[in-house]
């Protein structure tokens, strides 16, 4: 998808199921479970971009802007976005909460974006993680970096 270089280390496999037989997908193999039964339906790309904005983008080498940049260029493919939202009733309200920004950057429809923001509770703010660099993110409920950072250190004193 562009955001590394670098060959995976481990081959990692995604299923709805609870488990897999290792002896099917070998010891080293990293295995994510119980992805809802509406990915079921999904291409590989939208499984992964999903598995992307789950992980805040962390797998990216690139610069928070530049993880942005290129991220977004995946949602000029044509029903890329629309794609996503039919599934984001699934996904964890951080995830529908970066739809929701990367909606709004990309110009989707309002009742879309309504209907996301409102399948969120207002008084949670959630970790954009490399994807904080959104034009909206803050908008979207995304947590301040610098005061996330302060609230930690007085709860440690």
């Amino acid at each position: 998808m562009g955001f590394t270089t670098q060959n995976a280390a481990k081959i990692e496999v995604a299923t709805n199921r609870l488990s897999l037989p290792r002896s099917i997908v070998g010891q080293d193999t990293i295995i994510h479970t119980r992805r809802p039964e509406s990915w079921r339906n999904l291409s590989t790309k939208d499984a992964a971009l999903l598995d992307f904005l789950r992980q805040g983008g962390k797998t990216s080498e690139l610069s928070p802007k530049e993880t942005v940049k290129r991220l977004l260029k995946h949602f000029d493919e044509k029903h890329q976005f629309e794609r996503l939202i039919q599934v984001a009733e699934s996904e964890p309200p951080r995830v529908r909460a970066l739809l929701g920004a990367i909606g709004q950057q990309i110009g989707c429809q309002k009742d879309v974006l309504i209907a996301l923001k409102k399948s969120l509770n207002p008084l949670s703010k959630f970790d954009f993680g490399n994807l904080i660099a959104l034009k909206y993110a803050k908008q979207w409920q995304a947590k301040d970096s610098k005061s996330h950072g302060l609230f930690l250190q007085i709860h440690c004193l």
